[in-house]
């Protein structure tokens, strides 16, 4: 964790604390992948700036408690009947992963609104010796394909998925993608990948439900990976990685993978490697040029000219 500003206030340290148990919350309930664009976005208009690091430090610390659709059988009115967002903050709290010293919009501390919390039914709501995983619902993945770092929804993520390898299935858009799964293109065992598809390259970095749920509905989720340096849905499942930075548009590595080439996947690692040689991926950089904006003028346009990485929360650059 850094902070832009070299002389630290309480104000930030303050809001530092409040990212920080929310990142937490989200690692128990398994949630979803869009906390790792959103956390970043809001901290920059604090003056703060969110590590992707730090995801993954927490998640080492918080167990995943709960498992709502479609990672698992409970929904959102179950977790609110279980207790809600505070009986889970209650629950992990003596991780030592919640600053109960933060100041809330009720007037109170973390700690003060806390002391009313009750956990109702432990099947929703898990106790600490008892997780579906000792680890947090989400990971970022780093390596020579997502320099910058990746994301994925481990919670959701078939144990046999956690580790594999495979073949690329190579696509420049989420409709060529969809076509492929739908017409039976794609094969157990395959790789798909979607590029310009991020903040640039989309432009907007579009929410890719589609793809999961068409992966999911040809019972291809436990055997298919998917890339991309798009974003997913809260909803997502299987072995979905998103938010690979640096993204196509911006010549990052995913822009250079060919059809065919082998991938692998090291979730626990924390690891998403092309295998292909340094030599090689140097020879398709010199030859890469990223594909011509599909919008050249509007709105669309000057944001794609000015947003930056999803690694960062996709924010404008200053």
């Amino acid at each position: 964790m850094q902070l832009l500003k070299k002389d630290i206030k309480p104000r930030d340290i303050a809001t530092l604390a409040a990212f920080k148990n929310a990142i937490a919350v989200d690692m128990a309930l398994g949630c979803s992948t869009n906390t790792v664009l959103h956390i970043p976005a809001i901290a920059h208009e604090a003056g703060i700036k969110v590590d992707l690091d730090l995801f993954n430090t927490l998640s080492k610390k918080t167990p995943n408690l709960c498992k709502l659709s479609p990672a698992g059988a409970h929904h959102i009115e179950d977790l609110d009947a279980a207790g809600g967002i505070q009986a889970v903050m209650k629950r992990i709290s003596p991780l030592g992963v919640i600053d109960q010293k933060t100041m809330t919009v009720t007037g109170k501390t973390v700690g003060e609104n806390l002391k009313s919390a009750r956990i109702v039914n432990e099947e929703v709501i898990r106790p600490l010796d008892n997780p579906y995983t000792k680890e947090g619902g989400i990971a970022i993945l780093r390596g020579n394909l997502a320099p910058d770092g990746a994301v994925v929804k481990q919670s959701a993520v078939a144990g046999n998925m956690l580790v594999n390898e495979g073949k690329a299935r190579v696509f420049d858009s989420e409709d060529d993608a969809i076509a492929a799964i739908l017409g039976g293109k794609i094969k157990p065992g395959d790789i798909v990948v979607i590029r310009y598809e991020g903040p640039k390259g989309g432009p907007g970095m579009r929410e890719m439900l589609a793809p999961t749920s068409v992966i999911a509905g040809m019972g291809l989720d436990t055997t298919v990976s998917l890339l991309t340096d798009g974003r997913f849905s809260g909803g997502t499942r299987g072995a979905a990685i998103g938010h690979i930075s640096p993204e196509a548009a911006e010549g990052g590595p995913i822009g250079l993978v060919r059809e065919g080439d082998r991938i692998a996947i090291d979730i626990p690692g924390k690891k998403i490697t092309l295998m292909v040689s340094p030599e090689e991926l140097k020879k398709r950089k010199k030859a890469f040029k990223p594909r011509p904006p599909v919008i050249k003028s509007g709105y669309l346009a000057r944001y794609a000219r000015l947003v930056t990485s999803a690694s960062t929360g996709a924010v404008f650059k200053d």
